[in-house]
């Protein structure tokens, strides 16, 4: 789902976008000129390689997401905003390309299947 940063209503609007399995739902709005506040729930399911054998294992998603996404370059003014702020080129919010994003996170971070974390595990140098 695409949408102009200047097409965001200032009201909570509902949100609910769809990549392969897994979906973002929840609500986004304008806060000020420049910054979109989006509060979703990331779910689904997705599929990650172990780090330890390598086999693929099926992992379920159920995550809250509270970001800021601004239009063009960020500049902090002020401390009091510590959430996350994603920055977007030519005025246009890309949710799939954001689901996209985190789950190359996920993909990213080290994962165990079950049949490797019933095993002791010990690490040799050679």
């Amino acid at each position: 789902m695409k949408i102009e940063f200047r097409k965001v209503p200032q009201s909570p609007r509902d949100l609910i976008s769809e990549f392969n399995s897994v979906k973002i739902e929840g609500t986004f709005c304008k806060i000020s000129a420049s910054l979109v506040k989006v509060d979703v729930n990331l779910t689904g399911e997705t599929s990650v390689e172990c780090c330890r054998c390598g086999e693929n294992d099926t992992i379920t998603l159920d995550e809250n997401l509270n970001f800021r996404i601004s239009d063009g370059v960020y500049n902090n003014k002020s401390s009091d905003l510590e959430d996350l702020i994603i920055e977007v080129e030519n005025s246009i919010i890309d949710f799939d390309e954001i689901i996209q994003s985190e789950l190359s996170s996920i993909y990213s971070d080290y994962h165990i299947c079950s049949n490797c974390s019933d095993v002791d595990f010990v690490e040799q140098e050679y």
